[in-house]
């Protein structure tokens, strides 16, 4: 483990880099954002790369950003109309995304500085990343308190462990929005990369990307049919622009402990699977990103990385018939996301 100076915010604050290493394996984040800035590992012929995209300094986080590797909060994705009613009471939010609320809105938690401290859970290197939210902020009602604990284990297990109490009822919805090219970060695009996904429905969204009314739709037959594994290109003009989709994840992967999502890139033979508590997964395929200067003079083009993001669902706060997102005073809100990769 390694803690060191990642610059200099202009209040004056200091943002450190944080290094976990285990094995073959190392993940890197900053304290701003509670971002994870880069994971490397080795492929079949045991060259390693940093499989993330992002910045190799702290500058292009500050600016405007795709929100590479960002902790997402107070709510991840989009709330129609930027607005909610909860309990009786109307709350309005930071409107951008065409007059929807987006990823925690003008700030978000993507963009505070997170309290970090380095510690050892059960032998392996991890990652505590605190942030106190005031009631209001945003528009959200309660004062929050997050905790984001990162575990790298043995043999590329990394670990996402979000907690969060509050002392209002409050929609709440974190998740982590890396992108991962498994080629390396910079090599080109991920739509050969094949994906397999166990889930049977998804949301379908209208022009501003919220979901329709209405139950999901079977995937069965149609672009978002991933239970099959299959190249992330194959389907996706059927989507016009990419996939940018809430998936139903089948409710026997948390019951049974069940990998929800597994991405293979077949020259590397890096593979990532995954497991969550949450019942969604946004899958984005990078569709907006145009000439973006990366690490090390990399340059990243539409489809350069995609995006596994466990979450709620969209607009969750203004639909009933969804799994609600309210954290409630007194009682524990606690959710995991697990990484592991591997070669085969």
């Amino acid at each position: 483990m390694e803690k060191r100076s990642f610059g200099l915010l202009s209040s004056g604050e200091a943002v450190s880099l944080y290094t976990l290493e285990s094995g073959d394996f190392k993940a890197t984040w900053t304290d701003y954002g509670a971002t994870w800035l880069g994971f490397t590992m080795p492929d079949r012929k045991g060259l390693s790369d940093d499989i993330l995209l992002g910045f190799s300094s702290l500058d292009p986080y500050l600016r405007p950003q795709p929100y590479f590797g960002s902790t997402i909060g107070r709510y991840a994705n989009r709330i129609a109309g930027a607005k909610f009613t909860l309990d009786g009471r109307e709350y309005r939010l930071f409107a951008q995304d065409g007059g929807q609320h987006l990823h925690g809105g003008r700030r978000g938690f993507g963009r505070r500085l997170w309290k970090g401290e380095m510690d050892r859970i059960k032998g392996s290197p991890a990652l505590r990343l605190e942030l106190e939210s005031p009631d209001g902020e945003e528009g959200f009602p309660g004062n929050l308190k997050v905790l984001c604990l990162v575990v790298l284990g043995p043999e590329g297990r990394l670990s996402l462990d979000y907690e969060a109490a509050t002392d209002r009822r409050t929609p709440l919805n974190l998740c982590n929005h890396a992108y991962f090219n498994l080629r390396g970060e910079g090599r080109g695009d991920v739509l050969d990369h094949r994906l397999e996904l166990r889930c049977s429905s998804y949301l379908p969204v209208d022009a501003r990307r919220i979901p329709l009314k209405g139950a999901p739709r079977p995937v069965e037959g149609g672009p978002f049919d991933f239970r099959v594994s299959k190249p992330l290109g194959r389907d996706m003009a059927a989507t016009g622009q990419g996939y940018d989709h809430c998936l139903v994840i089948d409710a026997d992967c948390a019951a049974e402990g069940k990998p929800f999502a597994h991405l293979r890139e077949p020259e590397t033979g890096r593979n990532l699977r995954m497991w969550t508590s949450m019942p969604g997964v946004q899958l984005y395929t990078g569709n907006k990103l145009a000439d973006i200067g990366g690490k090390n003079g990399s340059v990243y083009g539409p489809h350069g990385g995609l995006c596994l993001e466990t979450q709620y669902f969209p607009d969750s706060p203004n639909r009933e018939d969804y799994p609600s997102c309210v954290a409630e005073p007194g009682l524990p809100w606690r959710h995991r996301t697990e990484y592991r990769f591997s070669l085969e």
